[in-house]
């Protein structure tokens, strides 16, 4: 094990509000940052750095912890971009939406999907992302759904269980049974892989009774819950995953008092997913309207092949910032710590001693820059576990 320490550094964000400038990001001015094996041990001003085994010279750039994507949807085969093109073209679509990855999922081979996987974490990790979740959900049979969660075993650092994410065509008369299936055979099939269950609680998908059952049962087999909730209409999936102290209700574009209101009193992050809304001309989440009602906000990718092909965290900030009411520093928290609550892990999303050293150094003096430049390529470099790997 050998340690490295980053110089020059013209500002760190180390989302510890005890340094650097006091403020939630605790911006730390001309810092510097010592890694020993996959810890960050030392933050600290650049003049009064110990020395390290190797040093590296930011040359006045900015540093921020690597992003945490705490909501994808990765294990997938297939491609639509006919049903992005109708979209945007304002052209009927009617091939099948998620049932035409979930066809193609299931003839993929293992092989198909790893490579896929590996493929868009490699994509990720290049632009700083540094902490992924993905989840099942294109399978939806017991076999299918078992073998893509085994497939992501050791690839990526969360994994969830998503088999209730729509009632596949077998069961479009029968979606009791389905429900059944979900909280029966496939749980215990899914169980062992991941850490997460999921539900798509929406109309067309999951109602709140269903939800609840996915989600108990879930929990019964040590699985947490997070939450698809309120992203295409008003529903009880927000305050359903309060109620069961999800780790986080994801996307939350359509909100009522009451469902805000359960978010601030509640231990649940609200994740927003802009490139969702980007995706497909949706109205965008109110991001100011739950800050300012004092709830922990995350903003994740939500990549996935039919509404949001994004792997970038950088241009959900930018998103964030222009389009949901978010200023440059809450979105950059939310990237960053905001995921690692959604996680509810404490050893990421913040540089600080005893953090995991996941750092992203960008070819830029000021983090605001992910928003001020967006689509730019700003990652000069990544550390993901103390080792350099861009």
């Amino acid at each position: 094990m050998t340690s490295t320490v980053l110089t020059h550094i013209s500002g760190l964000v180390t989302n510890d509000p005890s340094q650097g400038d006091g403020t939630p990001l605790g911006l730390v001015r001309d810092a510097a940052v010592v890694i020993d094996g996959d810890r960050v041990v030392w933050t600290g001003g650049s003049a009064r750095a110990p020395a390290a085994d190797r040093a590296v010279d930011a040359g006045g750039r900015a540093v921020l912890p690597g992003f945490v994507d705490s909501h994808s949807h990765l294990l997938f085969a297939g491609d639509r971009t006919e049903e992005f093109n109708a979209r945007m073209s304002g052209r009927p679509y009617t091939a099948g939406g998620i049932r035409t990855t979930v066809a193609a999922t299931r003839a993929a081979t293992d092989e198909e999907l790893a490579a896929g996987l590996v493929r868009h974490l490699d994509e990720a990790l290049r632009q700083g992302t540094t902490t992924f979740e993905t989840k099942s959900g294109y399978g939806l049979t017991v076999a299918d759904e078992a073998r893509a969660l085994a497939v992501a075993a050791g690839l990526t650092d969360e994994l969830t269980f998503l088999g209730a994410h729509v009632v596949p065509p077998e069961y479009e008369d029968d979606p009791a049974g389905y429900v059944a299936l979900v909280t029966g055979p496939m749980l215990d099939a899914c169980a062992p892989y991941a850490r997460w269950i999921d539900v798509f609680c929406e109309r067309g998908a999951f109602d709140g009774d269903q939800a609840r059952a996915v989600l108990t049962a879930g929990k019964a087999k040590g699985l947490l819950p997070r939450v698809h909730a309120n992203q295409l209409g008003p529903g009880p999936g927000v305050r359903l995953a309060v109620e069961l102290d999800a780790a986080s209700a994801d996307h939350c574009t359509h909100l009522d008092d009451a469902d805000v209101d359960a978010l601030a009193a509640g231990n649940t992050v609200a994740t927003l997913l802009p490139g969702a809304e980007f995706s497909t001309r949706a109205p965008w989440p109110d991001a100011r309207r739950l800050l300012d009602a004092g709830v922990t906000v995350a903003l994740s990718t939500d990549c996935n092949p039919g509404s949001s092909y994004t792997s970038s965290m950088a241009f959900c900030v930018a998103l964030a910032v222009r389009d949901m009411g978010m200023t440059p520093d809450e979105a950059v928290r939310a990237a960053t710590a905001g995921g690692a609550a959604a996680l509810r892990r404490t050893d990421v999303g913040r540089i600080a001693p005893g953090a995991r050293a996941d750092l992203l150094l960008l070819d830029a003096p000021s983090h605001v820059h992910l928003a001020y430049r967006p689509g730019v390529p700003l990652a000069a470099g990544v550390w993901r576990r103390g080792v350099r790997v861009v």
